[in-house]
């Protein structure tokens, strides 16, 4: 039986860079938090220390949450909160246009970088399963709002200590994971095509206009915007975690 094990000589192309560095980093990067994502939600613990709460389990929904932000889940429901809400940012970035183009390359390799030859014999687009849900992302942009709101509104709940109102790092670490959230979301191309891309003609709505032009700068910078608010979620969770582990102290500003 022929060995099937992909050599970088089977990559055949002209190009004489390290071009496999960009797939592999997407690779450790995609993967680990992935692993890290998923231990987090299962280990269904130390998401919550006042006023503190993991944007992994936020909005939390059900009756078995240490911090119940919307009670909508009866105590029927035994497994961890965070499997209740974490499909719609996970779903959001798995349809994203950038990370569709990060995780085809790097994991189906597919093709592995611009001039490499494609790992795969034959290309059937998102014609098939499980690609077809890649047409969900703008339902999905829709749905990641409604999570958006609520982060911002763990932020604002992060001012409010036991002892009255203040502010620690655990509150900038929140605040800054909603606005790199917002960002993420406000740039992508379906945003971008709801604020304008339905319009045959800029001239007659100049508001749209200008919301689209907007839209389009942040756009430029949506891959940047992609990981830095993916690493950041994963940081403002391990903060929480680690304070209600009490592995670390929260610096009280005032």
């Amino acid at each position: 039986m022929a060995d099937k094990t992909l050599t970088l000589d089977q990559f055949r192309t002209l190009r004489k860079d390290n071009w496999w560095v960009q797939p592999l980093l997407v690779v450790v990067g995609l993967g680990g938090f992935a692993i890290y994502a998923t231990w987090a939600a299962f280990h269904n613990a130390h998401y919550y220390v006042d006023p503190y709460l993991s944007p992994f389990y936020s909005p939390c929904l059900a009756e078995n949450c240490t911090h119940v932000t919307l009670p909508l889940i009866g105590s029927w429901w035994n497994l961890s909160p965070a499997f209740l809400i974490l499909w719609i940012p996970g779903g959001f970035r798995a349809t994203c246009y950038y990370y569709r183009k990060a995780y085809y390359r790097s994991f189906f390799l597919s093709p592995p970088g611009c001039a490499v030859k494609d790992a795969s014999k034959s290309y059937s687009g998102e014609t098939r399963f499980p690609f077809l849900f890649q047409n969900l992302h703008r339902y999905f942009f829709y749905l990641s709002l409604v999570i958006l709101a609520f982060l911002w509104w763990d932020a604002i709940l992060a001012f409010q200590f036991p002892d009255g109102f203040g502010m620690g790092v655990g509150t900038i670490v929140l605040c800054v994971n909603a606005a790199l959230l917002s960002v993420f979301s406000l740039s992508c191309n379906s945003c971008r095509h709801v604020c304008g891309g339905s319009l045959n003609s800029f001239h007659s709505a100049p508001g749209k206009y200008k919301t689209w032009k907007f839209i389009s700068r942040l756009n430029e910078k949506h891959m940047e915007y992609a990981w830095v608010s993916l690493i950041w979620v994963a940081v403002a969770d391990l903060y929480v975690r680690l304070l209600s582990m009490g592995v670390i102290t929260d610096l009280r500003f005032f």
